[in-house]
This record gives C-alpha cells, structure tokens and sequence, in this order.
C-alpha cells in the first residue's frame, strides 16, 4: 500500500504501526547480510532465515504502540501480532521459493 502518499510521510513515520516499517528497513538489512554470509542457500534455510526475520519486524512493530500508546502485550497480541503470524510464514516459504528458483534460473542461464 502506498504508505507515504499524499504527503503522509511524517504521520506513517510517527503513527502506530511505525514501529513495523523501521523494523522493516533492518529486516531488509539482515535478509541481505544473511545472504552475503551463506546463512540462507537452499531453500529451507532462505525460509527459515525470511520466517525468523519476520518474526523479528515484531519486535520494533509491537514495542512502538506499546510505548507510544500504551498498549498492553495481550492487546498488541490479539490485534496486531496472532492474525498476522500465518500469513508472515507463507509468504516466507513463498519467496524462499521464489528467490531459490531465481537463482538456479540464473547458474542454468551461466552454464
């Protein structure tokens, strides 16, 4: 979704969920550092490597509202945490696969 359209680029970076889309620029951060390093080379190790870091966007996602809010963790568990937390796991096996199938597509276009 376009969050920083029509000039909400300081009300997104300040509201409640801000928390998530920094938490988003240091996911994307480790997902290429994890690559770099050789962590996430087949398939199962790039979906555990995409599931542990969504499970980590968690962190600065729900401290955000807690502080800024004042939301309790079974507020911020039944709302914005448990009916996210599926999904989160198929899209990481999803783009493993995705990312996997990318880069054996590339060493068969190298051979």
């Amino acid at each position: 979704l376009p969050v920083f359209a029509n000039g909400g680029a300081i009300a997104s970076l300040m509201g409640p969920t801000a928390g998530f889309l920094y938490g988003f620029v240091a996911m994307a951060y480790l997902a290429g550092l994890a690559v770099e390093k050789g962590v996430a080379r087949g398939v199962v190790t790039t979906a555990l490597v995409g599931m542990a870091l969504s499970a980590m966007i968690y962190v600065p996602g729900l401290a955000w509202p807690a502080l800024a809010l004042g939301k309790t963790m079974p507020e911020l568990w039944a709302s914005w945490m448990a009916p996210f937390l599926l999904g989160d796991a198929v899209k990481a096996v999803i783009a493993a696969m995705v990312v996997w199938g990318g880069w054996k597509a590339l060493q068969v276009r190298k051979s």
